[in-house]
């Protein structure tokens, strides 16, 4: 069985218990390292106890590297009792200076994958810190075996110009994981809230000021013919009066964190639009993206709203569905939404579920794909690994 250690960043982020649900789907065993944003270790992630490298803090890109810098120096006796990894997989860049210290503890030829899934602000910088970030990324990655990432857009418009990684690239986009214990089609049988209020969902990483301003404009220019739901973790390293916002607002509620994929076609069956819009890197990253929300919404039946000059409108464009917004203002929102009917709604929503359900989700069998892909990249193993992959 291949053995995978797996380097994250933050290791309550849900995004890594996808990760981990798909490899383990997939047929790979996986051993998690990394750091927390929570005062106390995480105990549980998916049946695994995370080995603890510390504590970081969203935003402190700074505060970041000292403990990055401070973990690699005990690395080596964090990982001991471990058995040896055929694979290690580092997510994000911190990590993949943690990944080489790691491999070079072991003392085994490991094959390294960089997974990249978002495009940082500071790399992207044409002064002296984006040059040293990107040419420390070159160098970390000069012999990875492997780079994933989530979006076309990462490629053509980061890693090709800048020629930051030569590794193989695999493309692995930010899908629904449906399991094989699912019998019936949620998006068939989910019924959504009678309208008006027409509900807007906003659900995940909740980071951007700027939609925030605009739904909060837009429901109160409606009064109340537009309702918008808020559910997941916000980043209140950017609006720390995130609550006090949202409380001030009549037509907006924050109803907290949820499961996934246990909540997920409870949640998306409550509102009738998902927010597939980030302005929080604007130019870039936001720009880039294809996000979680985009995929799971889809998958459940609630139609997308995106700008239409992004790559998320460029998909969304290409299948034919959701919302396109031409311009992030409240008159734009009103123009594009402001009269909408339950006809216009109906066939908005049967152009999203008529689309295959393979197009937003990811089954077992994709997962052994990934896991196949990863397992061929382990050369030559010597007696320990070839016992380990049997």
């Amino acid at each position: 069985m291949l053995h995978v250690l797996y380097l994250v960043h933050d290791v309550s982020d849900p995004a890594v218990r996808r990760r981990i649900t798909m490899l383990r789907a997939g047929g790979a065993k996986v051993t998690l390292a990394g750091f927390r944003r929570t005062t106390s270790p995480v105990a549980d992630i998916e049946g695994l106890r995370p080995i603890d490298l510390g504590a970081t803090r969203d935003g402190r890109f700074g505060q970041r590297l000292a403990a990055v810098a401070r973990a690699a120096f005990g690395i080596g006796a964090k990982l001991a009792a471990m058995p040896r990894p055929n694979l290690i997989i580092a997510r994000n860049l911190e990590m993949l200076a943690l990944a080489r210290r790691a491999k070079a503890a072991l003392g085994a030829r490991v094959p390294l994958v960089y997974e990249c899934l978002d495009i940082h602000r500071l790399v992207l910088r044409d002064d002296l810190v984006g040059k040293a970030l990107r040419g420390a990324e070159r160098y970390l990655a000069r012999d990875v075996k492997l780079l994933v990432t989530s979006s076309p857009a990462f490629i053509a418009n980061y890693f090709k110009p800048f020629g930051q990684v030569a590794a193989p690239v695999e493309l692995v986009e930010n899908k629904y994981f449906d399991t094989a214990a699912v019998a019936v089609d949620e998006r068939l049988k989910a019924q959504n809230p009678a309208a008006p209020p027409w509900r807007i969902g906003w659900f995940g990483a909740l980071r951007c000021r700027r939609s925030l301003e605009l739904l909060a404009e837009f429901t109160r220019r409606r009064e109340g013919r537009f309702e918008v739901v808020l559910r997941g973790r916000p980043a209140l390293s950017e609006f720390p009066d995130f609550h006090a916002f949202v409380e001030a607002e009549p037509w907006l509620s924050f109803r907290g964190p949820y499961r996934n994929p246990e909540d997920m076609a409870a949640i998306y069956g409550d509102v009738h639009f998902s927010w597939a819009i980030d302005f929080f890197e604007a130019g870039q990253n936001s720009e880039w993206l294809l996000p979680n929300r985009l995929y799971e919404g889809c998958r459940f039946g609630a139609v997308p709203i995106s700008m239409g000059h992004t790559e998320t409108g460029r998909f969304l464009n290409r299948q034919d569905i959701g919302v396109l917004l031409s311009e992030a203002t409240p008159e734009g929102l009103e123009t594009a939404l402001g009269q909408m009917e339950q006809e216009r709604f109906g066939k908005l929503k049967t152009r999203v579920l008529a689309r295959n359900p393979r197009t937003w989700s990811y089954d077992r069998s994709d997962c052994r794909a990934f896991v196949d892909k990863l397992r061929g990249l382990v050369a030559a193993p010597g007696p320990f690994a070839a016992e380990a992959l049997a």
